[in-house]
This record gives C-alpha cells, structure tokens and sequence, in this order.
C-alpha cells in the first residue's frame, strides 16, 4: 500500500513539474497522470480493506474471520476517511482518463476534466481530515513528535494544495486556458511531493506498530 501511494504521488509530482516545463500538451504526461491515479486507487482500495478486515474483536472459538471486499460502517471514522478517499481516486481516475484526450472545447474540458477533478480533491480534503481528527481526537491538534500525525498532516497539506490545483486548473471561457497554470502544476506538484513523503513514512509507521504488537504479550 505504502509503495503503491509513493509511486502514484511520484507520478502526479512529476507529470506537475513536467506540464509547467512543456510549450506544448504530451501525451506522455496525461499518461502519466492516468497511471497515477490508478495506482492511488489500488493503494486506496488495499487501505480501505485493510480498514473493513481489521480484528476488533477475537473470533468465536479461535474460528478464522473471512476476508470481506466491503462493508457498511459509516459510524467509524476511519472507515468513512477510507471510503472517501477511495471514491476521491475514482474520480481522479475519470477526471485523468479525460485529459488523455485532445480537441475537446472548453466545455467538456470543464465537464469531463475540472469537474471530477474538483470533486476527486474535495474527496482527498474530507478524507484527511478525517483522519488527521482521528488521529489527534479532536479537529485540530499540534503532535510534532508523533510520527502518524506528521503522517495525516502532510495528507492533509497535500489535500489543499490538490484542491487549490483544481481550482486553478479551471479553463476561461474567454481565453481557453486555465485560471493559472502556474498554481495548477504547482499545487499538484507540492501535493504529491507531501503525499510522496507521507507514504513512505507508513513503513516505518507499520513496523513501530508491529514491534509494539510483538512487544505487548511480553508485559502482560
């Protein structure tokens, strides 16, 4: 999952970098942009499953729980942050599958590119704060020296600045171009940069709260 998110953040950062530097639309970028989108949705769907298959209470009988691909649970707040983002990443996935095609007028640019593109980074915001509350037990919080606080922050600071992309990213009518490029390659770039260092800090989150699994028969 860890990899997964790294590798789609890599790929969004630098398709950014690359689209500021281009004179004229690759395809090689909207490629890369629709291969990063997928590669957050499979990193989305793994957490979102890792979240319905979590063991909270022990099985009757030491009988082994069934896998299951989904559940309904809207009263965790960690189901509702996974589910959230794995719709958000559908709609990037919509939104970058679009953008792979040219000659379209300004309208369906706004419709089939902006529009999903918009709501996939209002998907991200709800889902990292969701999770940075769950985090912290409250809407806000400073925990400088917690690793999954640092983690959620740089979600969140990677949500906004997706969300300042968007809308930036929004095609004048008048002009055919977007409100600021500029803003567009660079928010994207500072949001997958942030979601870039966040996934590779799961892997030593994982392994601190393994030993610690490890650890706690022991003190008992």
């Amino acid at each position: 999952m860890s990899v997964l998110f790294a590798l789609g953040s890599l790929c969004f950062a630098a398709a950014a970098v690359a689209s500021q530097w281009a004179s004229n639309p690759r395809p090689s970028i909207d490629v890369t942009f629709f291969v990063g989108s997928l590669l957050f949705t499979s990193a989305a769907y793994l957490q979102y499953s890792e979240v319905v298959n979590v063991e909270r209470h022990p099985a009757p009988d030491g009988r082994r729980v069934h896998w299951r691909p989904v559940s309904w649970e809207p009263r965790r707040i960690d189901w509702l942050a996974s589910l959230i983002q794995l719709v958000g990443t559908i709609f990037f996935n919509i939104s970058t599958f679009a953008a792979m095609k040219h000659g379209l007028s300004t309208h369906q640019v706004n419709g089939r590119v902006w529009a999903p593109d918009v709501l996939g980074s209002v998907c991200f915001l709800l889902s990292s704060e969701l999770a940075y509350a769950e985090v912290c037990h409250k809407w806000i919080c400073f925990r400088g020296s917690s690793l999954s606080w640092r983690i959620v922050a740089l979600n969140l600071l990677g949500s906004i600045a997706f969300g300042a992309a968007a809308i930036a990213s929004l095609i004048e009518p008048s002009s055919g171009e977007p409100v600021s490029a500029r803003i567009a390659n660079g928010g994207t770039a500072l949001g997958g940069l942030c979601f870039l260092i966040a996934a590779l800090a799961l892997m030593p989150e994982a392994a601190i709260e393994e030993h610690a699994a490890q650890a706690a028969p022991a003190d008992l």
